[in-house]
C-alpha cells in the first residue's frame, strides 16, 4: 500500500542524499551490505530481550534499503543484478528480524507463542513470492493492505509495545498474521483474474514457404567441389 502510493516520492526525497554518497565514494552494494549488517545485530539484540535497542536498530536498517536504490541511480549503476541483490537482501532481513522475535519469545514464554513470527514470516515470504511469480509470467501483483512496508511498521510498533509486556508484542504479531495473509489473498485472486483473461499471444510471422522449401533443399544438396577443397 505505502509501497505504491508514496514510493515515488521517496525516491526523489532521496536522490540528493545518494548523489552525496556517491560522491564519498559509497556502491550501492556497499550499502545494501551494511543493511544487512544492520539487520543481523538488530535480531541479536531483539533476541536478547532488548526490544528498545532492537527498535533502534531496525528503524536504522530501513536506511540503507531506501539509499541504496538512491546511490545506484544517482551513479548510473542501476542493473537486474542490483535490483536481484536487494530483493535477496530484502527477505534476508525480514527472516533475521522475525527469527530474532521468534527466539525472544522462546525464552520469555513457556506456551508455543514463538512460533507466530515464525508463521508471519512464512506468509510473508508468500507474498514476496507471488509477486515475483506473477511478475515473471507478465502479470502484476503489487498491492495489498500488509506489504513490506506496512510489516516493517507493525513490527516496530510490536517491539515498542513489547518492551511494556510481551503479551503486546504478541496481540501486535496476531493483527500482523491476520492482515499479512490476507494480503497473501489478495494477491493470489488479482492474478487469478489477471490470468482467467489471459495474454494476447503476439502474432507469428508467416511462413515463406519456397523459402523454407529453398533452405531445405540447400541442406541436402552436397558441397560444391571448390568448398569440398578447403
Amino acid at each position: 500500500m505505502f509501497d505504491g502510493n508514496m514510493r515515488d516520492q521517496v525516491d526523489r526525497g532521496v536522490q540528493p542524499v545518494g548523489a552525496a554518497l556517491v560522491n564519498m565514494g559509497i556502491t550501492a552494494d556497499v550499502m545494501t551490505l551494511v543493511g544487512i549488517g544492520m539487520s543481523a545485530a538488530a535480531a541479536v539484540v531483539i533476541a536478547t530481550g532488548n526490544l528498545g535497542w532492537g527498535l533502534v536498530l531496525m528503524v536504522a536498517t530501513g536506511l540503507p534499503d531506501l539509499l541504496d536504490g538512491a546511490i545506484a541511480k544517482a551513479a548510473g549503476t542501476s542493473s537486474t543484478r542490483g535490483a536481484y541483490f536487494d530483493s535477496v537482501s530484502d527477505r534476508l532481513t525480514d527472516i533475521l528480524l522475525f527469527s530474532g522475535v521468534a527466539w525472544y519469545l522462546s525464552d520469555v514464554r513457556d506456551d508455543q507463542y514463538h512460533m507466530l513470527p515464525v508463521a508471519v514470516m512464512g506468509v510473508a515470504l508468500m507474498i514476496s513470492y507471488q509477486r515475483a511469480k506473477a511478475e515473471s509470467l507478465g502479470f502484476d501483483a503489487k498491492g495489498g493492505l500488509m506489504e513490506r512496508a506496512e510489516r516493517f511498521i507493525a513490527l516496530g510498533i510490536g517491539l515498542f509495545l513489547g518492551t511494556f509486556s510481551p503479551n503486546l508484542l504478541i496481540a501486535t504479531l496476531w493483527v500482523m498474521f491476520g492482515l499479512t495473509l490476507i494480503t497473501a489473498i489478495q494477491r493470489f485472486f488479482k492474478v487469478w483474474k489477471q490470468a482467467s483473461v489471459g495474454r494476447p499471444q503476439p502474432p507469428q510471422r508467416p511462413v515463406n514457404r519456397r523459402r523454407a522449401r529453398d533452405a531445405r533443399r540447400s541442406q541436402r544438396e552436397p558441397l560444391s567441389g571448390r568448398w569440398r577443397k578447403q
